[in-house]
């Protein structure tokens, strides 16, 4: 099923903003709390630090309706500077991989792609951009080829 979902960035705060939220808001996190300690290494790319490996690479809480809150932490260590603006993305998860590339080409026309769509580790269809409003969007679509 389709929806939209706020992603939230920070520099090592994740964990402690969503047990904030998750006092707000109720409930447990959707799928538990995920550690970038999880995430396989790339080829080429150096160690992770042992401090970033408990940082949260992704969590999700419901909210109101159907709304999804979603975070992850985004150190400086990893390669990210977070500031005003790139710390707050649009989450689309459209049904179908036709409707995520129409989505991706129509946003991206004018912006710049920091994330081309490509299959991941996690198993979706997954791609960011900045539209020439400067405005964040991910895409994540679980539907497969």
């Amino acid at each position: 099923m389709a929806r939209v979902s706020t992603y939230l960035n920070f520099n090592r705060q994740t964990e402690s903003a969503f047990d904030f939220y998750r006092t707000v808001f109720g409930g447990e996190f959707i799928g538990g709390l995920h550690r970038m300690g999880e995430v396989p290494a790339a080829p080429g790319q150096p160690a992770m630090a042992e401090a970033d490996k408990a940082l949260v690479m992704h969590v999700e809480l419901a909210t109101l309706g159907d709304h999804v809150l979603m975070g992850t932490d985004a150190p400086e260590s990893m390669g990210f500077t977070l500031r005003q603006g790139n710390n707050v993305h649009i989450n689309l998860q459209p049904d179908t991989r036709a409707d995520t590339d129409r989505l991706f080409a129509a946003l991206s026309a004018g912006g710049s792609v920091q994330m081309p769509l490509q299959e991941m580790f996690w198993g979706d269809y997954f791609g960011s951009l900045t539209d020439r409003f400067g405005i964040c969007w991910m895409f994540n679509c679980s539907a497969k080829a």
